[in-house]
């Protein structure tokens, strides 16, 4: 990200997994940050596209917002829109994992429980890393207990991407994070706690600092092996 206008792609907030036509799995996330990092480049001068699953939270009348439901939806609209962006901040809480099959209708209440079998869902930065130009900036959230950032560091070299953004799990639905950003070397470039607002312009900064470099000085992590799906 430089001090020119600059496209971004921000994925936000949950997905939805469907159980049956009634019932599904997701999970807590408001988009808030989301919302305030949208803000923040606005404010820095920036172009934002939002592909945001279902929220209440209002986003910034500038942005361009492309609402999606499922983690298969998000990952289908991101793959519309990268073409168009220079970089791409990926701090959506997409569902890890889907029922084998959606029930049509509602499945009736029975006293022996339900069993679900879950599968993964597609890996939406991962995917989007392998099939972004080498000058494409990718940017990582990994919500972590306690921020532990080691699962965090396996995945920046899974994902390849050139930051990754961890935070705790006390960070869902708040006003308020603390995060730690690493690079690609797996070195720690900043960490910051605030509130969301406070925090997402300090990002907006860091990314436009360390994001900035010629892609053939800036390291970034080794490309997933695998199907380009």
């Amino acid at each position: 990200m430089s001090a020119a206008v600059t496209r971004i792609l921000l994925t936000a907030g949950p997905t939805r997994a469907y159980i049956d036509d009634v019932r599904y799995l997701t999970n807590g996330s408001s988009g808030r940050m989301a919302a305030a990092i949208a803000r923040a480049a606005l404010a820095a001068g920036h172009d934002v596209t939002i592909v945001s699953g279902p929220v209440a939270v209002a986003y910034p009348p500038k942005a361009r917002v492309v609402p999606v439901v499922s983690t298969r939806d998000m990952l289908a609209a991101c793959l519309v829109e990268l073409p168009r962006v220079d970089g791409v901040i990926a701090a959506a809480a997409p569902c890890d994992f889907e029922p084998a099959a959606r029930v049509p209708g509602k499945i009736p209440r029975k006293g022996s429980g339900l069993s679900l079998v879950l599968e993964p869902t597609p890996d939406i930065i991962a995917t989007l890393s392998r099939r972004a130009r080498p000058e494409q900036w990718m940017v990582a959230f990994a919500l972590e207990p306690g921020g532990d950032p080691r699962r965090a560091l396996e995945k920046i070299d899974a994902k390849a991407c050139d930051l990754i953004v961890v935070n705790d799990l006390s960070a869902v639905n708040a006003g308020t994070t603390a995060v730690a950003v690493y690079d690609a070397a797996h070195a720690k470039v900043g960490e910051r706690r605030g509130t969301k607002g406070a925090v997402s312009s300090w990002l907006v900064r860091l990314i436009a600092v360390h994001c900035s470099t010629p892609v053939s000085r800036r390291p970034r992590g080794r490309r997933p092996a695998g199907p380009q799906a």
